[in-house]
């Protein structure tokens, strides 16, 4: 899969004024894509008609939408912090359905931009359903006992989240499982997450609870500008509007009132989403006309790459 390295330089309108320029390195990022599958277009829009959306995001002849699983590790110089990590490929027969496609060996992709799973000092998680963490472990080689990827990091995740992990609501209970965080925790690699939080200096972290309980929003900030991990809180760039939420979305109101809470916020500060599933968009402005949230400007990271 590919991976691009990302140094923010460009300004995109104004600049972010609080971030902190104590760091004499240059933040490093890497989109890692960890793999695509299909979700039903009509639990992916919600109760948006299909003549609606599907003039926006395509879909096949059986109505499935493609998603991508796409990561962003982000080197600080002291820290190395990956977001999300995909599905692995664990439960992939169980989870057939799906058709998931590509997914990675991270141990293979990190190797290719010169870092190893071992390097890795952080994993954050926007939450704990199945395409999120389940690359945070795996079988060793005879399959008897389940490993972790990243053996050095402290893996973060929401406590509420937690707590909804290990006694899920009979809406989400299908997409927990045990063996992709269990690992994690009795190696004493867990750290829940109750507040807002600056992990480093350059990266923020907040919560929102909406598509599900304890979510956590990365801010990455460099040379002026903030970068914002979406997660499901705006799954694809054209879930922007603030109606536009998706049938997976647990807490329906609470999605939208975070969403555009988040919306008015990025659009203000001319900050940048990242998207973790849109298959066609990797990054995407936000306009605010009258009061209604669109897509603004989309791009790739590799645009605002040093030349």
């Amino acid at each position: 899969m590919i991976m691009l390295a990302c140094e923010f330089s460009r300004q995109v309108g104004t600049s972010y004024t609080t971030f902190k320029k104590n760091n004499y390195h240059r933040m490093k990022l890497y989109k890692i894509e960890a793999g695509v599958f299909q979700v039903d277009g009509g639990a992916m829009f919600g109760v948006v008609p299909k003549r609606v959306w599907q003039k926006r995001y395509p879909c096949d002849e059986n109505n499935s939408c493609l998603l991508a699983m796409r990561c962003l590790l982000i080197d600080t110089g002291s820290r190395k912090i990956l977001i999300d990590n995909g599905t692995g490929d664990k439960q992939l027969d169980y989870l057939k359905y799906y058709g998931f496609k590509g997914v990675i060996d991270f141990d293979t992709e990190l190797a290719k931009i010169g870092y190893t799973a071992a390097d890795i000092t952080d994993v954050v998680f926007t939450h704990l359903h199945f395409d999120h963490c389940g690359g945070a472990t795996r079988y060793n080689a005879d399959k008897t006992e389940v490993e972790l990827v990243f053996p050095n990091a402290v893996h973060w995740v929401g406590q509420k989240q937690w707590e909804n992990f290990l006694n899920p609501n009979v809406r989400e209970g299908d997409s927990y499982f045990p063996e992709n965080m269990i690992p994690v925790e009795r190696a004493g690699k867990l750290k829940l997450v109750t507040d807002d939080f600056d992990l480093t200096p350059d990266v923020s972290i907040r919560l929102f609870n909406g598509h599900t309980a304890g979510q956590l929003v990365s801010f990455i900030h460099y040379n002026g500008q903030t970068l914002v991990y979406v997660g499901d809180v705006v799954p694809v760039a054209d879930s922007i509007p603030v109606a536009w939420i998706s049938a997976y979305d647990v807490y329906p109101i609470t999605a939208m009132t975070e969403k555009e809470a988040l919306l008015k916020e990025v659009s203000g500060n001319d900050f940048v989403l990242f998207f973790e599933h849109d298959a066609y968009t990797e990054c995407c402005t936000v306009k605010n006309i009258n009061g209604k949230f669109r897509p603004g400007i989309r791009f790739k990271l590799d645009e605002f790459m040093v030349g």
